[in-house]
């Protein structure tokens, strides 16, 4: 299960209640059973409520200058996540569901797969599995 990217869980009116690296909920005793987080997925994958996130944010200024001047929460600093610390100080963040995949950049392993898929030897975007 790849860190890097973020997966999100959301409410029945469509906005984030959690956002972590790992699986939600995390399979501990699946884990236990199956000895890896992977092998736990590919085995219980009906059990867990995550989507994976995009993040593109629009936020006014007011907010961002307000967001910017509160301490980082406890659970971003230990996820880096810093929607952590707008969930945590109540703020809603609406989720929309993208009309197709998209890869992140968050890593030089994730460059260079994006880099694969430009010049034609990686196959098509819509095609990676993260």
């Amino acid at each position: 299960m790849n860190q890097s990217v973020v997966k999100v869980t959301i409410d029945g009116s469509g906005y984030a209640t959690n956002f972590s690296r790992n699986p939600i909920p995390f399979p501990n005793q699946a884990v236990t059973k199956h000895g890896s987080i992977e092998a736990a997925l590919e085995q219980n994958r009906r059990c867990f409520f995550f989507q994976k996130h995009t993040g593109l944010y629009a936020y006014r200024r007011e907010f961002l200058l307000e967001f910017a001047a509160w301490p980082q929460a406890e659970s971003e600093k230990a996820a880096s996540l810093e929607q952590l610390r707008a969930l945590e100080r109540g703020v809603r963040i609406k989720v929309v569901e993208a009309a197709s995949t998209s890869i992140g950049v968050d890593t030089l392993e994730d460059l260079e797969r994006v880099r694969a898929i430009v010049s034609g030897a990686g196959g098509r975007a819509s095609g990676v599995v993260v």
